[in-house]
Order: structure tokens, then C-alpha cells, then sequence
């Protein structure tokens, strides 16, 4: 397949450009400004320039594609409600142009959003929320079934693990202990976060592309939820620095925007989705890339 990407040049595509090229598949990527264009001509990746909150720059891209998939997302966290309505509106602009297809079309959210509906349930792929940030992205794409698009969307585990990451959650929460001389949790740290290896997270996003039926959703989790406390424990230990419970008074003076997604407890699980595309994580769980030196080099 030809395969449009976005996001091409970030965390998750740094896995599955090479994941896709080694398919046999062509890969052109969207890239915004020059050192993303430098970034994802490395990766091996044809470069379309344009904005992933600019349908009309790239959807003629979208037509020459047998296939799309969207990971492109603004996670700076400014403005929440703004970052999800732009997404929304390009993927039913690119829904629009795929529609009758029959094309493959893989779009990302994430599967905290099932801890803020039930926070503490185990969540499951088919569960449905009726609406919200990125919810009505994902409903909006799984609706593309009904027209024509083999749409899927794929809930990434809020930590997606590896040499690779630089920027997610997991090097935050270090950089933080690494700051502040502590690897704090909030109240008992119970709560519980999923986690996957990126290029195992990548694999899943071209099994879904090449196959997943039309309407899916799926789960990108490993790790179907490890406490809070152990993910600090493990940091701290790492870095050389005390662990310790921290209020949820405390919690944004200590974590800034992180503190609210911290205190969610988000158990997942993604025995349909292996079942389904047989699909069986390969790489290195977290705790077990925790302790390995990568991220403490990057710190």
C-alpha cells in the first residue's frame, strides 16, 4: 500500500515508518516545518509538506493513499478543548474524502479516557463513551464504517515505552523526580496505568491498516495496569532519589498538568484486540524498560 502518515515525524511514527517499509508498504509522511521534513525523510519516509489542523493542506495526499493513518495530535496541553475540536474536523474532512473507498483510515486516542468515564473499571474495547475530547473524534471515525471507510481507532496506553521516547509521560515523570530530588506518587499510588512498547504499539497500527474490519476499536496495552507507586519506586531508585506519597493537594505544585491524569486509575485490557489481529506484544514490558539506562541517559 501507499500509506499516508501523520505525526510523521514524532514519537510513535519513529517505529512505524520502519515498521510499514519493512512490510513492503510506501510510506509518505506529513511534516509541518522544515526539521520535521528532515526527520521524516531520515525515517525513509516520502515528505508531503502541509498542517495536520489544515485538511486542505494535504488531503489530495489522502486521495493519491491507499490507506491513512493519523497520529498527529497537539499534546501541549495550552488548550485541550481547542487541540481535540481540530482533530475532529480533520478526520471527517479526510472521513470525507476516503468515503466509498473501502480505504483503510487508522486514527489515535487514548485509553485514559475510559478512566475518566469509570475511573477504576476495567475498560474494554467495546466500550463505547457517548462524547468528550477525542471520544467524538473516535466515534466519529468508527462511524466511517457506515460509509464506506475501513476505519479503526486505536486507544494508545497512556505510557508508550522505549529508547525511543523522549517526551512522553515516562521521561516527564522522571524529569520531575530528577528535579524536585523526589519520585512522588499521590495518596497510596494504587492506581493503575497500561502501558506499551512503541515499536509493539506500531506493529498493531499496520496489523490495523492492512486488516482490521471496519468500525473497530482497538487497545495498543502490554502492561494492563501498573500502580502509580511501582512506576515511582522504579524511578526513583534509578535516579538515586527518595520515593514518596504526596496529597492531591499537593499534586499540581508537584506535577503540573500531569497531577489530574496521575490520580486516574485505568486498567485496560487487550485480549480482544490480540484476539482479533493476533496481535502478541514482543518487546520489553515497563518496569522492565524502566531499569534499563536509556531513559536515564535521555533524562
Amino acid at each position: 500500500m501507499r500509506v499516508f502518515v501523520t505525526g510523521a515525524s514524532g514519537h510513535i511514527a519513529s517505529a512505524l515508518i520502519p515498521e510499514l517499509l519493512a512490510a513492503g508498504h510506501q510510506v509518505v509522511g506529513l511534516a509541518r516545518s522544515d526539521a520535521a521534513a528532515a526527520t521524516v525523510a531520515a525515517r525513509g519516509a516520502e515528505v508531503r509538506r502541509g498542517d495536520a489542523t489544515e485538511p486542505d493542506s494535504f488531503l489530495d495526499a489522502v486521495d493519491a493513499a491507499d490507506g491513512v493513518i493519523h497520529l498527529a495530535y497537539d499534546h501541549s496541553f495550552r488548550d485541550m478543548a481547542a487541540a481535540a475540536a481540530a482533530d475532529l474536523r480533520t478526520m471527517r474532512a479526510v472521513g470525507d474524502r476516503l468515503a466509498g473507498t473501502g480505504k483503510p483510515l487508522v486514527t489515535t486516542t487514548g485509553t485514559l479516557m475510559l478512566a475518566l468515564a469509570a475511573n477504576g473499571k476495567l475498560g474494554f474495547e467495546h466500550d463505547v463513551l457517548p462524547g468528550g475530547p477525542r471520544i467524538d473524534t473516535e466515534n466519529a471515525v468508527v462511524a466511517m464504517a457506515d460509509d464506506g471507510v475501513r476505519s479503526s481507532a486505536i486507544r494508545l496506553a497512556p505510557l508508550v515505552h522505549s529508547d525511543l521516547d523522549a517526551h512522553g509521560f515516562g521521561p516527564t515523570m522522571i524529569r520531575i523526580a530528577r528535579e524536585k530530588g523526589v519520585a512522588a506518587y499521590i495518596g497510596d499510588g494504587a492506581n493503575r496505568w497500561p502501558a506499551v512498547h512503541t515499536r509493539d504499539a506500531a506493529r498493531l497500527y499496520r496489523l490495523a491498516l492492512e486488516s482490521a474490519p471496519a468500525g473497530t476499536r482497538l487497545h495498543a496495552v502490554e502492561d494492563e495496569g501498573v500502580p502509580v507507586r511501582t512506576i515511582a519506586e522504579t524511578i526513583g531508585r534509578r535516579l538515586g532519589v527518595p520515593t514518596a506519597s504526596i496529597t492531591p493537594e499537593q499534586a499540581g505544585d508537584h506535577f503540573g498538568f500531569l497531577a489530574p491524569l496521575l490520580q486516574l486509575d485505568n486498567p485496560t485490557s487487550s485480549e480482544a484486540t490480540r484476539k482479533l489481529l493476533g496481535w502478541e506484544p514482543q518487546y520489553p514490558k515497563l518496569i522492565e524498560d524502566l531499569e534499563a539506562e536509556h531513559y536515564f541517559q535521555a533524562a
